[in-house]
């Protein structure tokens, strides 16, 4: 059953004073903190500064390219993906509810059947010197946010305004019920695996795409997958080896991919990396156009993982949390059709093997 605070105004009030007292905590470590959803704590804004959307979140989206240059963030607990660009090449897929953003600079792959509650938000900018800024936020049925549009200093304010007058909710009451989202399967005993199958169809991959499906027909969990292809197709390396890489690439000029995902999102920037900086426990790209923020306390595991292809293999650094999440992948950049940079493999073949 759907749960709701008790009192949303004593929500609303105590949100109200946690910011007074924490102002620079961001709100998904307030809601952790405070044991509600993000989406709760948004909605107490309901009628002041936040609008509840409601509607076809897939026509929504393509109306995003009205706003022009925007900026995208999808996050998870360990990583945040920022990158400026237009909502360009929006399409959907029925069968699935999947949906793809198709530009060269926001790239991203919606997994719509996560997209359940919206929002409008306007909040200070620049700690209230600097006006008003505006965003879109989407959020799964547990509360969670799977995606974020914020408006730049050039996107189109009226665009913005007629978008959030079309998707207003008639319901702006501060109060948000959220539903637990169920809980994933749990792992499949090592011995109740075919792993000898397994490895043998992860040799014959011809598309990079293929491994998701491969993992649900035998049943192996992403964590499983890296420890049952330690030798032929996956190795342990430190957990402090996206340091390197990344320092190793921006000396190179080594165009790289990073991927971030949500439930509901992964989004991708695709191209160099420059500006790197560590602020514990954060590591950091600040690049115009693309931010990405690496918790490094979160990283449990890291692996160099390989997988074949009709053009040759394809070499991935991938780090985990402790429950075996995906916290980002790195690749180099490819084209499809095109073999792999062997400046790529390069700084993947240096990094130490963990002992």
């Amino acid at each position: 059953m759907p749960t709701q605070p008790l009192d949303a105004p004593d929500l609303k009030a105590h949100w109200e004073t946690f910011q007074d007292e924490h102002p620079d905590v961001r709100i998904r470590t307030a809601a952790d903190r405070m044991g509600v959803s993000e989406a709760e704590l948004v909605a107490t804004g309901c009628g002041e500064h936040v609008t509840r959307l409601d509607g076809d979140w897939n026509a929504l989206l393509r109306e995003l390219e009205s706003l022009g240059e925007v900026m995208a963030l999808t996050r998870n607990d360990a990583a945040v993906h920022e990158k400026t660009g237009v909502y360009r090449n929006v399409e959907f897929t029925d069968p699935h509810n999947m949906g793809l953003v198709l530009d060269d600079d926001i790239d991203l792959r919606l997994f719509m059947n996560h997209w359940h509650l919206g929002f409008a938000v306007e909040t200070p900018w620049d700690g209230g010197r600097g006006g008003v800024r505006r965003s879109l936020q989407f959020f799964d049925r547990d509360g969670t946010a799977v995606h974020k549009v914020f408006l730049t200093r050039t996107s189109d304010l009226g665009a913005y305004d007629a978008l959030v007058d079309t998707y207003r909710h008639d319901d702006q009451s501060i109060a948000q019920a959220v539903t637990p989202t169920e809980d994933a399967p749990a792992e499949t005993p090592d011995e109740e695996i075919d792993v000898e199958g397994f490895l043998r169809e992860w040799s014959e991959l011809e598309d990079t795409h293929d491994f998701f499906p491969l993992l649900r027909t035998y049943e192996v969990s992403r964590a499983q997958a890296l420890r049952f292809g330690e030798g032929p197709f996956t190795r342990r390396v430190p957990d402090d080896s996206l340091r390197e890489m990344l320092k190793t690439a921006a000396e190179r000029e080594t165009p790289i991919m990073v991927f971030v995902g949500s439930p509901g999102c992964i989004q991708i920037h695709t191209g160099p990396v420059n500006t790197l900086k560590s602020t514990p426990p954060w590591y950091n790209v600040l690049d115009p156009g693309f931010q990405l923020h690496l918790h490094e306390e979160e990283i449990d595991q890291a692996w160099v993982v390989k997988k074949p292809t009709i053009d040759g293999t394809v070499t991935s650094l991938e780090l985990m949390d402790a429950e075996g999440g995906i916290i980002a992948r790195f690749f180099g950049k490819r084209k499809p059709g095109r073999p792999e940079r062997e400046d790529w493999r390069s700084i993947l073949a240096a990094l130490p093997s963990e002992p």
